[in-house]
């Protein structure tokens, strides 16, 4: 079953999108050397509280933290860790949900610390334009498989890998429904059809080496089998009869940089 919303109904989710927007927008101040990825995580649980939601990451599943800090080959679900320490080069993806109301609000970014590789930063923008061109494809009534189709050929294109083991997924007043949304092309999703009203995330996962993941022994932490460099962008979507809708907008114009 795929849950659909009217659009007057998700009041709420389109304000717990714009929340977890304006934090990353803010986040993008703090994302320099020499702070760790837990005094982000305590940024972004200070600015959710004040702006009048609460972090869906806090305690689900046993997840310790209010938000997702992935550094490097840190595929997803990297815990902020006070011993994480921001290095020049680096490049690191921070994951917000607010929930106001019940209901949720889920995006992703990637932010460099000072100059980074070329390679790091090509992964990056090729990355967001795996995102961007997904999202393009989003129409009632279109095959799911198409988005899974446009990531595998950008990615393939400019021979990177996308991970297999993650996907989005649908949302609203559950921080993860059906359907799942996988990255790469798998007939499977060819029978699943786009329906208006439904909302959910879109966000693809690149490797620069082998798409292979495992999770590492605190039973969150994601990363590349082969240590190479992973990237992920994510916004959440709503399909309103003939416009797709991208809740998770940044209100400064900066979700890439």
């Amino acid at each position: 079953m795929i849950k659909t919303y009217k659009s007057d109904e998700i009041k709420a989710c389109r304000e717990a999108s714009k929340i977890s927007s304006i934090i990353l927008d803010e986040v993008n101040e703090i994302v320099q050397e020499g702070n760790s990825t837990d005094e982000i995580d305590r940024f972004c649980f200070k600015r959710i509280k004040e702006l009048g939601a609460t972090p869906a990451p806090l305690f689900y599943r046993g997840f310790p933290k209010a938000s997702c800090t992935s550094l490097n080959h840190v595929i997803c679900h990297g815990i902020p860790n006070k011993n994480k320490i921001l290095k020049k080069g680096d490049i690191l993806n921070v994951d917000v949900t607010s929930v106001v109301n019940g209901w949720h609000g889920d995006t992703s970014r990637m932010f460099k610390v000072g100059n980074i590789s070329i390679k790091a930063s090509n992964l990056m923008k090729v990355t967001h334009e795996c995102l961007i061109e997904a999202i393009k494809v989003v129409k009632h009534g279109e095959k799911i498989s198409k988005i899974g189709k446009k990531i595998d050929e950008i990615a393939n294109l400019n021979n990177f890998s996308v991970v297999q083991d993650f996907c989005g997924h649908g949302l609203g007043k559950k921080f993860h429904e059906n359907p799942s949304i996988v990255h790469y092309y798998d007939p499977y999703y060819d029978s699943i059809k786009f329906i208006s009203g439904m909302i959910f995330t879109i966000e693809p996962m690149i490797n620069i080496g082998k798409y292979n993941s495992k999770v590492l022994p605190d039973g969150w932490t994601a990363v590349t089998r082969d240590k190479t460099l992973s990237a992920q962008y994510e916004h959440t979507i709503y399909i309103n009869d003939d416009k797709v809708e991208i809740l998770t907008e940044s209100p400064k114009g900066v979700f890439y940089n």
